[in-house]
């Protein structure tokens, strides 16, 4: 009911389809009218929370020769995965708390074999076209002149796109832990976004503290190094804390909000290192 209301007040009057598959966007010869229609696709999934087809629809997005994706089509890519392998985190840690059994058994390993599905698919997206593909991009205009803006446009999407691949690779890692592969890749594909972002993003810009806010946590809860972790996620937060007079208004929000939690994790990591407790972990990450 509440997908149905949504996509009532959804203006459509810009956008005419048969009955939708992918095939009869494909079918369009213009290619800006596919990219409007599949960008129109996936904000519509969006709003009727089908995250799943909403995946779809970003990746025939990503897989366009010639193109690269605005910030929103990043924020919509990031969502649509975001919701979906969300789902199965969530699934795994409830499963974990159950007593083992032959069937039950089986049904973890379907439910971990979905979620290492969706995070092999937006990892192929991201490892052999989204990061090749931007890094190309910001060689040329290294090269040319006048071309200082969309450089640092390029440099923004580079760490978002390295900060989402060492998110994904954290995910691996939190559910197979036995995997060092995953680790060291999470560990190196955040410190590799933070050098970049720490050269090219302001110390507000809400990317930067959604990297370190992540960045920290992966020392926490997967390295299972508390003071790396406190000392990256205090220094992110400081950072941000001197510069907050000159934050612009459009991430003032973003910016604030991972800054809070920045320092709730603080609060829980120095409250847990001085005095042990069983309960739940409520770490937080974006």
């Amino acid at each position: 009911r509440k997908a149905y209301l949504s996509l009532k007040r959804f203006s459509w009057e810009n956008l005419t389809l048969t009955p939708i598959m992918s095939t009869d966007i494909l079918s369009i010869k213009d290619l800006q009218a596919k990219r409007e229609n599949l960008v129109y696709m996936a904000r519509s999934a969006e709003v009727a929370e089908r995250y799943e087809d909403m995946c779809k629809i970003m990746k025939l997005l990503v897989q366009w020769d010639g193109t690269s994706l605005s910030a929103d089509e990043r924020n919509l890519l990031s969502v649509a995965y975001k919701n979906v392998i969300g789902m199965r985190r969530a699934s795994c840690r409830t499963l974990k708390e159950y007593k083992n059994s032959d069937w039950l058994d089986k049904y973890k390993l379907l439910v971990e074999d979905e979620l290492k599905d969706i995070c092999k698919e937006i990892l192929g997206l991201l490892q052999k076209t989204l990061i090749p593909d931007v890094k190309n991009e910001i060689k040329q205009c290294e090269n040319a002149e006048g071309q200082k803006d969309k450089e640092k446009d390029l440099q923004e999407a580079l760490v978002f796109y390295l900060k989402m691949t060492g998110d994904y690779h954290r995910y691996l890692a939190e559910i197979f832990t036995d995997d060092n592969e995953n680790v060291e890749a999470a560990q190196s594909t955040y410190k590799a976004a933070l050098d970049i972002a720490e050269e090219h993003l302001i110390p507000t810009h809400p990317i930067r503290l959604g990297l370190a806010l992540n960045f920290s946590v992966c020392y926490y809860e997967i390295l299972k190094d508390q003071p790396k972790a406190c000392e990256l996620a205090k220094g992110a937060f400081d950072a941000a804390i001197s510069k907050l007079d000159s934050i612009d208004e459009a991430s003032y929000k973003d910016s604030t909000l991972i800054m809070q939690l920045l320092r709730d994790n603080l609060t829980l990591w120095t409250t847990t290192e001085n005095n042990e407790d069983d309960g739940e972990d409520v770490t937080n990450a974006e």
